[in-house]
């Protein structure tokens, strides 16, 4: 058990949420919530849970304070408001294994197509730059690829198919060197017969200008 050393008022003080004009219910909420945070303390994944059931309690907290009373980033908690129970722990999840939940998700391809259909000669920069304004999120090239290959917003007949493929270098042709031409082989007199070439490194005179000592002698 982790005992907390400030006091409720003190909490909501920090996150500028002034007590007197709590309602009995949300000051209920609240005061639940100070326990949890008490009893489980402040790592990852007490943080995760109790900013999710406070983002979708329906007690007329805003945003940023909620994330003002968890000590989170206002992007982060505004992200986390739009996540389901399911992927809220699944991104926990892949979180802390080191690999981090899917930005582009399965709800962002209604809009994304309707994009594409109203831009169809839109690229890969120019998606991304709608998803980064839509949605707040940045993604990589590589992640849109994928993403299209997986709901099939590749197929769309209204998009450039060219703006969608994977970051693979295309093949370049290198050119070779044009051959010298070949020269043409001398013409023979009719009967003559064909010279028969002289074997390399073959010398045209002897090599010894006197008999050689193992000759025999006659």
């Amino acid at each position: 058990m982790i005992l907390g050393t400030d006091d409720f008022t003190d909490w909501l003080t920090r996150a500028r949420i002034p007590a007197h004009r709590l309602t009995a219910e949300k000051r209920g909420v609240l005061q639940a919530a100070f326990h949890f945070r008490q009893q489980c303390g402040s790592d990852y994944y007490s943080t995760r849970i109790l900013s999710h059931f406070l983002l979708h309690s329906g007690c007329g907290l805003q945003v940023a304070q909620v994330a003002r009373l968890l000590d989170i980033d206002r992007t982060t908690a505004s992200r986390q408001k739009g996540l389901s129970s399911k992927q809220a722990i699944q991104a926990a999840h892949h979180r802390m294994n080191g690999r981090p939940y899917g930005k582009l998700l399965p709800r962002y391809v209604g809009p994304i197509a309707e994009f594409l259909f109203a831009h169809p000669k839109a690229s890969r920069a120019d998606i991304i730059d709608f998803i980064s304004r839509t949605w707040d999120i940045r993604v990589s090239r590589i992640a849109l690829y994928h993403f299209f290959k997986k709901f099939g917003l590749d197929q769309l007949p209204s998009n450039d198919t060219a703006t969608l493929s994977p970051l693979v270098a295309e093949p370049t042709t290198i050119p070779l060197p044009a051959l010298p031409p070949l020269q043409a082989m001398p013409q023979l007199p009719a009967g003559r017969p064909v010279p028969t070439p002289v074997p390399p490194f073959s010398p045209h005179t002897p090599s010894t200008p006197v008999p050689s000592s193992s000759c025999h002698r006659r």
